[in-house]
C-alpha cells in the first residue's frame, strides 16, 4: 500500500497562489431558502402537579428567510433562542418528521445526497482525532473529500494552502490533542475544523459558533476569511453569540431570534435603523450586537427586567407588521435561471468523490496512525504482561495435573474473552460523533469505514494475546510441542476475534457505555457458566445455552489442542483413566471439532453484521 503523502509541497511561487485557486469562485452557487420553519420537541414536566407528564415545546416558530450566493448571514440570539437548531435544520441534519414543518430548499430543490458533498458544516465542538497532527488531519480530509481526478500530491497541496490561509503554519506538525493529550490551542483547533470544510471549496457553508473561544484578532481573521469566500459566490450561514461591532458589520444579513421567534431579518447595516423606527434605541453608543441581544432577552434601554415578556411580544408583533411581508416577497422573487443551472449540476455530482478502495486505504492508514496510541499504552501492555507472568507462575510445575491444566486452559480463554470484548465495546461509542460528522458530509461509505475500522483493530488486538500465550503457555506446563502450541494459539486468537466482534456489536447498538458494559457483563457470565468447566450437569431446559456460547467452543478446541481421547491421567493413586472420562472433558467430548471452528467463524460474521446494522442506525438524513 502506498504511503500517503503528508509532506509539505514545494514552497515556490507556484504554490503561493494556491489559496486563491481554492477560494476563487464557486462553480455551482446555491440559494438557501427557508419558509415557515417550525420545530417542536416533547419534554417532561419536572415540577408541580403535572410532574412527569409530557408537554410540547416549540423551539422554532415560523422562521423564514433567504441567503443568496455572495451573502453571509449571522443568526443572533441568547442561549436557548433556537439558533443552533435552525442551523442544523437548514443544513439538512434534522430528519423531517411531524415535529419539523415548513420548507427548506436549495435553489428551489429539497435536500439531497449530492448536495451534502457541496456543503460544509463546522460544529461548535471540535470533533478531531487527538493524536493526528494538523497537517495529517487536513491531508486525510483532503484525500477523502476532494475529487478522485486530483492526485494525492495535488490534494496535499490544497491542504497546505488551507494551512497558510488560516495561519496554521506554526503548528502544522503539532498533534491536535484532547482532554488527556496536550496539543494545539483551542483557537488553532477551531481553525483546523474550519479548514476541513474549506478544503472542499463548498458552495454552501454552515458554521456553529465559529468564533467561540477565540480572541478578537483571530475571530476577525476567521470572519474576514469567510467574507472572502462569499466574494466567490458562496453562501455562508452561521450562528454567533456576541460578535464585536467590527464583526457585526461584516455580515450581509442578520437573523435575530428570541424563544424561537424572529425579531429581525434583514441587512446588518439596517438593523439599528429598523429598531429605532419602532421605538427602540440604545441610550448610549454601544456595540449593535450587544443591543440586539438585550432586545432578544426582552431588555431595552428604558425598561426593567420585569418587562421582558411584554418587550419580546411587542418585538414579535413589530416583525409581523413591518418585515414578514418583505421576507415573503424575497422568497417569491428567486431566479429561475439559477434553478435550471442547479438542475444540470445535480446530474453531474450525484457520485462519491472517491472510490471505495481509496476510502478504505485512507481510513485504514488514518486509523493505524490514531489507534496505535490507544492500543499500546504502557498501562495496557503492563496489564497483559503482568497477568501473563502471574498466571504462568501460579500454574508453574502443574504439568501432569489434569485438573490444574484444565483450570489454566479455562483461565486463558476467560481472560481474553473479557479483555477483548470490553476493549471493543468502547470502539464505536467513542467514534460515534466523528462518524456522524463525516458521514453527514458525504466523506465515505459506511462499509469502507466499517471494514477499515475492524481491520485496524485486528492486528493490534492480536499482538497482545500472542505475547500473553507465549509467556503463560510454557510457564504453565502445557504440552511442550510446537504443533500443539500453534494450534492452541490459533484457537485463542479465533476466540479473541469472536469476543471483539461481540463487543463491537453491543457498542454499535447501545449508545450508553454504562448500559452496554452491564449487558456485556451479563452475557459473558452466562457464556462462561455454560462453557462446561463449572457445571457439567446442566438442567435440560438450559442445556441449549452452550450452543450460543463461544466460550464453550473455545474451551472444547483448547482441550483438543492438548489431549487426545487415548491419553490417560492419574484418576486415583493406583489407577489411570482415559481423559475422555474426566468430568470437565466428558461433556465437551473430542468430536465435532470442525463444527466448533465453523461455529466460531459464524459468530464472527453474525456479530459483525449486527455491528454494521447498529452503525447504520446513526441518524443521518438522506
Amino acid at each position: 500500500m502506498a504511503e500517503i503523502e503528508l509532506q509539505q509541497p514545494d514552497r515556490g511561487e507556484k504554490n503561493d497562489a494556491a489559496p486563491q485557486s481554492i477560494f476563487a469562485k464557486a462553480q455551482r452557487p446555491i440559494n438557501l431558502e427557508f419558509e415557515g420553519v417550525v420545530y417542536k420537541i416533547k419534554t417532561k414536566e419536572k415540577r408541580g402537579e403535572n410532574k412527569g407528564k409530557q408537554k410540547e415545546r416549540v423551539i422554532l416558530n415560523g422562521v423564514s428567510g433567504t441567503v443568496y450566493p455572495g451573502e453571509m448571514m449571522a443568526m443572533l440570539g441568547p442561549s436557548g433562542s433556537g439558533k443552533t437548531t435552525l442551523l442544523t435544520v437548514l443544513a439538512g441534519r434534522v430528519a423531517r418528521t411531524q415535529r419539523l414543518t415548513g420548507s427548506v430548499t436549495y435553489n428551489r430543490k429539497p435536500y439531497s445526497s449530492s448536495l451534502k458533498r457541496r456543503m460544509g458544516f463546522v460544529m461548535q465542538d471540535d470533533v478531531l482525532y487527538p493524536h493526528l497532527t494538523v497537517t495529517e488531519t487536513l491531508v486525510f480530509t483532503a484525500l477523502l473529500r476532494l475529487p478522485r481526478t486530483l492526485s494525492r500530491r495535488e490534494k496535499a497541496e490544497k491542504a497546505e494552502a488551507v494551512i497558510k490561509e488560516l495561519g496554521l503554519s506554526a503548528c502544522r506538525d503539532s498533534i491536535i490533542g484532547g482532554p488527556f493529550v496536550r496539543g494545539v490551542s483551542g483557537g488553532e483547533r477551531k481553525r483546523v475544523s474550519i479548514g476541513q470544510e474549506m478544503l472542499i471549496n463548498p458552495s454552501l457553508l454552515f458554521l456553529d459558533e465559529p468564533t467561540s473561544g477565540l480572541d478578537s484578532t483571530i475571530a476577525g481573521r476567521i470572519v474576514s476569511t469567510l467574507a472572502d469566500l462569499t466574494k466567490g459566490g458562496r453562501t455562508v450561514a452561521m450562528t454567533i453569540h456576541q460578535p464585536s461591532s467590527r464583526l457585526f458589520y461584516m455580515f450581509h444579513k442578520i437573523l435575530l431570534l428570541s424563544d424561537g421567534h424572529t425579531l429581525y431579518y434583514g441587512r446588518g447595516s439596517e438593523a439599528m435603523g429598523y429598531f429605532a423606527s419602532i421605538g427602540y434605541s440604545p441610550s448610549m453608543p454601544m456595540n449593535p450586537a450587544d443591543f440586539l441581544l438585550d432586545l432578544a432577552n426582552g431588555i431595552s434601554s428604558d425598561e426593567t427586567v420585569e418587562d421582558a415578556a411584554s418587550t419580546k411580544e411587542a418585538l414579535v408583533d413589530a416583525y409581523s407588521h413591518h418585515l414578514r411581508d418583505k421576507v415573503a416577497e424575497e422568497l417569491s422573487g428567486l431566479s429561475q435561471q439559477v434553478e435550471m443551472q442547479q438542475h444540470e449540476a445535480e446530474k453531474m455530482t450525484n457520485k462519491w468523490c472517491t472510490t471505495w478502495w481509496q476510502q478504505f486505504t485512507v481510513l485504514l492508514q488514518r486509523g493505524l496512525k490514531e489507534r496505535r496510541h490507544e492500543n499500546f499504552t504502557g498501562i495496557k501492555v503492563a496489564q497483559v504482561i503482568i497477568s501473563a507472568l502471574i498466571g504462568g507462575f501460579l500454574w508453574y510445575g502443574t504439568a501432569g495435573h489434569i485438573q490444574d491444566q484444565a483450570g489454566l486452559l479455562f483461565f486463558i480463554a476467560g481472560f481474553w474473552a473479557y479483555y477483548a470484548s470490553f476493549q471493543a465495546i468502547f470502539t464505536f461509542p467513542q467514534e460515534r460523533t466523528m462518524l456522524s460528522k463525516e458521514r453527514a458530509s458525504g466523506m465515505y461509505r459506511l462499509s469502507s469505514y466499517f471494514v477499515a475500522s475492524t481491520m485496524v483493530d485486528l492486528p493490534m488486538e492480536l499482538i497482545l494475546p500472542i505475547a500473553f500465550v507465549t509467556i503463560t503457555y510454557w510457564l504453565g506446563g502445557l504440552k511442550p510441542v510446537a504443533t500443539n502450541f500453534l494450534i492452541f494459539l490459533a484457537v485463542l486468537l479465533l476466540s479473541v476475534v469472536v469476543a471483539q466482534s461481540l463487543g463491537l456489536a453491543i457498542g454499535a447498538f447501545v449508545t450508553n457505555l454504562q448500559s452496554g458494559s452491564a449487558l456485556l457483563t451479563v452475557l459473558m457470565v452466562i457464556f462462561q457458566l455454560a462453557s462446561g468447566f463449572y457445571v457439567q450437569n446442566t438442567p435440560p431446559f438450559l442445556s441449549w445455552v452452550k450452543y450460543v456460547s463461544f466460550n464453550y467452543y473455545t474451551f472444547k478446541l483448547q482441550i483438543a489442542s492438548q489431549y487426545s481421547p487415548t491419553d490417560t491421567y492419574q484418576c486415583t493413586p493406583t489407577t489411570t483413566c482415559p481423559v475422555s472420562e474426566f468430568p470437565s472433558f466428558k461433556m465437551l467430548g473430542f468430536d465435532k471439532r470442525a463444527l466448533s471452528v465453523i461455529a466460531l467463524f459464524l459468530m464472527i460474521f453474525i456479530f459483525r453484521f449486527v455491528a454494521y446494522l447498529g452503525l447504520s442506525r446513526i441518524g443521518i438524513p438522506k
